[in-house]
């Protein structure tokens, strides 16, 4: 049997997470350490798009930390990936070249179509073919991820710019933001989504709809889901009512007052609004009463691709 220690390097809008695992052919990968740094990349942007210069001497510090703990870790194959952050930075080039001179990591950039078909595979392997037609909703801090399918690759697949993170930064200033900033972005967030849901409505209704990231869980655990500590078996859902119920009470309190709720970091408190706008104008557009939340997402996406051309070969 196939086992090795794989690694992925995850370079994204809010965190990079090193994320290290046991992996069997033929079995799921174990979880063996992890180790993260919020660096915020998308709020590290200046005038012109472009990372700033602490920005990206705090990217390779941090990349460069994440390898000698790959190291530590025994670590055998390592995959570094960048997301929306880098992919759509003015100077991409310039960080990739300087994380790669510094660190020797060549971060792989995926765009957001395989974003979405990665986390779309390790959702269908976490839920199997019993789900049926599946639709997949991932919302990270620079993008939002919509697939849908019945096989392991989504026969639809985009990535809008509707990250949590990013429109925190660009459309929501105060604390706790204006009405007026909350409506405008409100009508944001739902025309982009409806620019592409016709392209999902033309398909047959979901058998099952998931949804995948911290943003998705923090809300599920706000409306009552269970903690992650009760495991990853628990079944967890978040319901279109609970979004509608918490929105208004989530734009009327400061950060502070955010994190002070059941599952909200205080690095993610900020965002939480921005999020919830987006998960809500999702459901509803989709038509989606429910969605069960999935603890498998992009980075188990990677992997399990990973392991797939390892068996092939």
């Amino acid at each position: 049997m196939l086992c090795m220690r794989l690694g992925v390097l995850d370079v994204g809008s809010n965190t990079v997470h090193l994320l290290v695992v046991d992996a069997h052919s033929g079995a799921r990968p174990l979880p063996a350490y992890s180790h993260k740094a919020e660096l915020r990349l998308a709020e590290l942007l200046d005038a012109d798009g472009a990372i700033s210069p602490e920005g990206v001497d705090q990217l390779a510090a941090t990349v460069a930390e994440a390898v000698q703990v790959s190291e530590d870790q025994g670590v055998e194959d390592l995959l570094p990936f960048a997301t929306s952050a880098v992919r759509e930075a003015a100077n991409a080039e310039h960080v990739l070249t300087r994380v790669a001179d510094e660190t020797g990591v060549k971060l792989d950039v995926l765009s957001g179509e395989d974003e979405a078909r990665l986390t779309f595979l390790a959702a269908r392997r976490w839920f199997g073919w019993s789900s049926g037609q599946l639709l997949l909703l991932d919302i990270g801090g620079g993008s939002l991820e919509i697939a849908y399918g019945q096989d392991e690759e989504p026969d639809a697949a985009v990535s809008l710019p509707l990250g949590a993170g990013r429109l925190t930064g660009a459309w929501l200033p105060g604390d706790p933001p204006g009405p007026d900033d909350v409506r405008v972005l409100r009508r944001h967030v739902r025309a982009e989504i409806a620019r592409v849901a016709g392209e999902f409505n033309r398909f047959n209704p979901p058998d099952h709809v998931v949804a995948t990231s911290k943003t998705f869980r923090q809300l599920a655990r706000i409306g009552g889901a269970a903690r992650s500590a009760e495991g990853p078996y628990v079944k967890r859902q978040l319901t279109r009512s609970s979004l509608e119920e918490w929105v208004p009470r989530l734009a009327a309190m400061p950060a502070a007052e955010r994190a002070e709720l059941p599952g909200v970091s205080e690095g993610r408190a900020r965002q939480l609004l921005a999020g919830a706008l987006v998960a809500e104008g999702a459901l509803d557009l989709f038509r989606v009463r429910e969605v069960d939340i999935c603890p498998w997402a992009l980075r188990e996406g990677v992997i399990l691709r990973r392991l797939d051309h390892l068996r092939r070969a």
